[in-house]
Parts: C-alpha cells; structure tokens; sequence
C-alpha cells in the first residue's frame, strides 16, 4: 500500500496499548486492527484526529506515503 500506517511504533513510545487506544478514540479493536495492518480503506480525518490527540503525535507521526502510486486495479479488486 502507497499508505504506511505506523500506529504501533506510535502506541509503543506512548505506552499505550491498542485496547486502551481503541477505548480513548471510540473505536473497535477490530477496526484498529484493519487500520493497524494497513489493510484499511479509508480513514475519518476526525478518528486521526483523536488518535494524535490521544498519542500526542503528528499525522505524519502514524501515517506516512512511501513514494508510489497505487491504483485501485493493482489491489486485485
């Protein structure tokens, strides 16, 4: 995916584990998990939002673009 998504190495230096996160944000573990994995679709700029809130970090702290362009038929979809 052309959208890295490093949520765990954020949890990590915060100390805060995914349950307490989904808690704090309002969301499903399984839906952190889909985020997490980098297998989401799309993302609620208010869900960022209250996750660099919550993880006092910046966007580009939790997400980053590796430099490609990814079309929607290269996804097998």
């Amino acid at each position: 995916m052309a959208i890295r998504v490093s949520l765990d190495e954020a949890l990590k230096k915060k100390g805060i584990t995914g349950k307490e996160l989904c808690r704090l944000v309002g969301l499903t573990e399984a839906n952190l998990s889909i985020l997490r994995s980098g297998k989401a679709k799309g993302v609620r700029f208010s869900t960022i939002n209250r996750i660099c809130y919550f993880l006092e970090c910046d966007v580009g702290d939790i997400l980053s673009f590796d430099g490609n362009l990814e079309e929607e038929d290269e996804e097998g979809q």
